[in-house]
């Protein structure tokens, strides 16, 4: 006698196994685009496996970050553009690899939803595997979880996680930075993924939606423009690290800005001084701090305005290492040097970011 129908399914509960598996299969190419010596780039197992000497190191340290995109994804979720997020989720995790001198070598991610679909689901994939070729891991694994009722239907959620090597003897920060050192600025893309709740803010005061021309660039809809993905400073900064021998220290302009960010690659006892007029501030940051009344300071603690990536080196190198960036295909400017600090703040200045 056939089974009586009857009782509750997991589907019925809201999670839909088959359409998980859908995504699998939809993002099995992309992850195999990754993959890199060490690693084949497969998934379906439990676990990713990495091979260290396959992938060149002889007496290697790991280095661990994980991250997330922020309140960004709200706005690739209300503008329907999935495509570019998961560059983000890799690059705010990669980018604070390569400021201790460590190679990524692989990735995971999570994937969190109301309601899964996988063909967003595998938009956001593709911008993960695309951020994972320009940093030069691979990935090989994550998680996607479906959870109504802790998620509304059409949200998500994200969570990145990297892993990378440096051989030992070549870990960043170097002992010597010293007084007088000199640093440089590499150009960011745009905002990256700090302070959209602040963004969010302020494209709220102004009432625009997200498919208007954006009023700091014509050419692309709002969303678009905001949305343009955290620049990826991995090969630039190991080309210059292993071209030059000169890179003292790196910093990653994220959450808490120059005056947060700067002083954690710095010894005790030392501080920056950055002039401000030697910032190349993006017209989105003019915009924001225009339309939102938000006061230098402000700024200059939310948001990178303008420099994703801070340069440590001595005077007699620094022409040097700006050569081996600019090579790199980054924008590289001096905006400051190295000075004594015996207090707070850590970080000074000298005039004022071009804000109009």
């Amino acid at each position: 006698m056939a089974e009586k129908e009857r009782g509750l399914t997991y589907a019925q509960a809201g999670v839909d196994i088959d359409a998980g598996n859908r995504m699998v299969e939809l993002i099995k190419p992309l992850v195999r685009a990754t993959a890199r010596p060490g690693a084949d780039a497969e998934i379906g197992g439990f676990g990713g496996l990495f091979d260290l000497k396959r992938a060149g190191f002889s007496d290697p340290i790991l280095v661990a970050a994980n991250d997330g995109v922020g309140t960004k994804v709200k706005i690739a979720i209300e503008s329907g553009r999935h495509d570019t997020i998961g560059i983000d989720l890799v690059a705010m995790s990669v980018n604070d690899l390569v400021v201790q001198g460590a190679e990524p070598l692989f990735f995971l991610d999570y994937y969190a939803c109301g309601k899964l679909a996988p063909e967003i689901g595998a938009a956001v994939v593709a911008g993960i595997s695309i951020g994972c070729r320009e940093a030069g891991c691979a990935l090989i694994g994550g998680e996607t979880a479906e959870m109504p009722g802790l998620y509304q239907r059409g949200d998500y959620d994200l969570a990145g996680f990297a892993v990378g090597a440096v051989e030992r003897g070549e870990v960043l920060p170097r002992a010597d930075i010293a007084q007088g050192d000199i640093i440089i600025g590499l150009a960011s893309s745009g905002v990256h993924s700090n302070g959209f709740s602040l963004v969010r803010k302020v494209v709220a005061k102004t009432g625009l939606a997200w498919t208007v021309p954006a009023p700091f660039d014509d050419a692309r809809s709002l969303g678009e423009a905001i949305l343009t993905p955290t620049r990826i400073y991995v090969k630039s900064c190991l080309a210059a690290i292993r071209a030059t021998k000169a890179v003292k220290g790196l910093a990653h302009i994220t959450g808490g800005g120059f005056p947060d960010n700067i002083p954690r690659v710095l010894p005790k006892g030392l501080g920056a001084r950055i002039d401000l007029a030697s910032v190349p501030v993006l017209p989105v940051f003019k915009w924001l701090a225009s339309e939102g009344g938000i006061a230098q300071s402000e700024m200059l603690r939310t948001f990178n305005c303008g420099i994703g990536m801070i340069v440590i080196a001595s005077p007699k190198d620094a022409t040097a290492v700006t050569q081996a960036f600019t090579q790199a295909g980054e924008r590289a400017v001096t905006i400051g040097s190295v000075e004594r600090a015996t207090g707070e703040p850590r970080v000074v200045y000298d005039g004022k970011l071009e804000l109009s």
